[in-house]
Parts: structure tokens; sequence; C-alpha cells
């Protein structure tokens, strides 16, 4: 299993600063026994200049505090605040190019009761690309995204995550890289951790919002294809459409722009370093770390 500590990791823990393999939650937390908690993933990076950049931390932190309010969690927090702690976080541990973690919890709570306070971490630690960098094969999955009238689907909760992780571990133990899983209708959604779009005939399609978790990462793809001036639609997906595409990514925070090479037995034909998807995923690495090119800036 992957280490994201070591005697030496500092995070920031309600207020203060300690170590890692210090710090204590309370076993008797709502979070702990129901799941009950929100969270964020942000990535990052030692940019073109050398200089340590958080990606889109106000957006991030901005959702944080949405999540939380969504759960009826207790949220006393400023953005402004908690970029700055991050920052110094990553300082004490002498990291750049990171992923990020900031997670809301509850106090001891086994009623179902409103709380009245709530806590909050920051952690950090290095990590490649969640999903590697290969292109991916990728299996429909048996499992569908949570009914909207079920959960906040907005909101990116702790409890959500155990359909992503019964999702991705149905299809590694198939042989599969990823899943993808469907909404109540059985329409596309999107990945256990990212957000789809596929390419056909030079233009964009991604689900529509209300079954899927509307990334960030989702929302700088739209960026990108304004810059470059290439066209997306957000629409009802079928299985069926999604296999007749030119090419598919996952895009996420964790997983950055990652390409498909199958779904289920269907193969892309389309070479992935001739599609617009390879474009944009190469525009997403050079945004991140501040890198302009001649592509990004030229008018669309």
């Amino acid at each position: 299993m992957a280490s994201y500590y070591n005697e030496h990791t500092v995070l920031w823990l309600n207020g203060d600063f300690v170590k890692a393999s210090e710090a204590k939650m309370d076993f008797y937390s709502q979070s702990f026994h129901y799941g009950y908690s929100v969270f964020e993933g942000i990535r990052s990076y030692k940019t073109a200049s050398g200089d340590t950049k958080i990606f889109k931390a106000e957006a991030h932190y901005d959702r944080l505090e949405q999540s939380a309010i969504a759960l009826n969690l207790p949220y006393h927090w400023k953005t402004d605040e908690l970029i700055e702690i991050t920052y110094e976080v990553l300082k004490r541990n002498n990291l750049q190019d990171a992923y990020i973690r900031p997670v809301v919890y509850a106090p001891a709570n086994m009623s179902f009761v409103v709380n009245t306070q709530s806590f909050l971490v920051i952690e950090v630690w290095e990590m490649q690309p969640f999903l590697g960098d290969k292109l991916l094969s990728v299996m429909t999955s048996s499992f569908q995204r949570p009914n909207p009238k079920g959960f906040k689907i907005h909101a990116k909760a702790a409890g959500h995550y155990v359909n992503s992780i019964l999702a991705s571990q149905e299809a590694k133990a198939a042989g599969f890289d990823e899943a993808l899983l469907t909404d109540m209708h059985g329409n596309v959604a999107e990945g256990p951790g990212a957000n789809l779009f596929y390419e056909k005939d030079g233009k964009l399609f991604t689900p529509a919002t209300g079954n899927i978790l509307p990334g960030i990462t989702r929302a700088t793809v739209f960026e990108i294809c304004d810059t470059l001036g290439i066209a997306v639609e957000e629409k009802v997906i079928t299985l069926a459409e999604l296999k007749q595409a030119d090419a598919v990514f996952y895009c996420g925070t964790a997983a950055e722009v990652i390409g498909w090479k199958k779904l289920d037995d269907t193969e892309f034909p389309f070479p992935w370093e001739e599609s617009l998807s390879r474009m944009i995923q190469l525009a997403y690495k050079n945004r991140v770390i501040e890198k302009q090119t001649q592509l990004e800036t030229e008018p669309a």
C-alpha cells in the first residue's frame, strides 16, 4: 500500500500544525461511523517559473464550503485563510507537486441531529496521476450513480465514494483499468472519480449536470475548448453513442486528463496522438504549470 506520510509529515488540524503521526480524531465521530463528511481533492504544481501554485485553489475551497452547507455541516472558515494555510502546509512538507486533501468532518454524534460544530484537517502528499498516464481500458460498471433524489449529488461527500470504490474494484477485478458508471436511466454519467468527454467529428460532448459531480477540471476543459475554438455540448449520452466516439477521455484533479483505449470490447480507432482530446490533454498540462504556448495564447 502507498505511504502517505512519515514521521516528518505535517498537517493542519483545527487551527494547529501537527505531525501526521501524532494527529488524533474522535472515534465516535459521526463521520467515522456514517461517512458524513465532505472533502476536496486539489493539486499544487511547480510552475514554469519555479514557484509553487495551487491550481484553482479558490474554486476548490469555495466548493468545499458549498458541499458542507449542502450536508448541514457547520462551516466557519474563510477561503482566503485556508489557501494561505495550505501554502504553509506545502512549505512545511517541502512539497511543490502535491495532492491536497482538506476534509470537513463531524464531532462525536451517534444520533442524526444537526451538529453545532465541525472540524477541518488539511493533508498533503505526493501523488502521480490517479489513473496513470497510459490509455485506459474501461468497463461499463454494473453499479449506477446514486439517485440524485436520494443525495446532494453536487456535494463532494465522502459517503458517495463507497459507490466509486465498488465500481472501480469491480472493473479492476475483471481486468480493466477503470469503470464507467451510468445514471439511474442507464445513460453515461461519469467515472468513479472523474468526469467524461468524448470527441466526434471535431466536436466534444459531455454528460449534462444532474446525475454527475460537475468537476472543476471539467470546467477547465470548457475553458480550454473556448480558447482553442473547440465546440462542446452538454447532453444525455447513451452507451451506444459513446461507443461510436472518435476519442474519449476522463478528467479530474487527481486523474488530470487521461484518454481511453477502449470501452468494454469496443476499441476507439482514431489515433489518440492526432485527436483534439490529446490537444486538450497537453493544454491542460501547460495550464496547471502556467506554461504559455502559442496555441493557447492565439485567439480562436
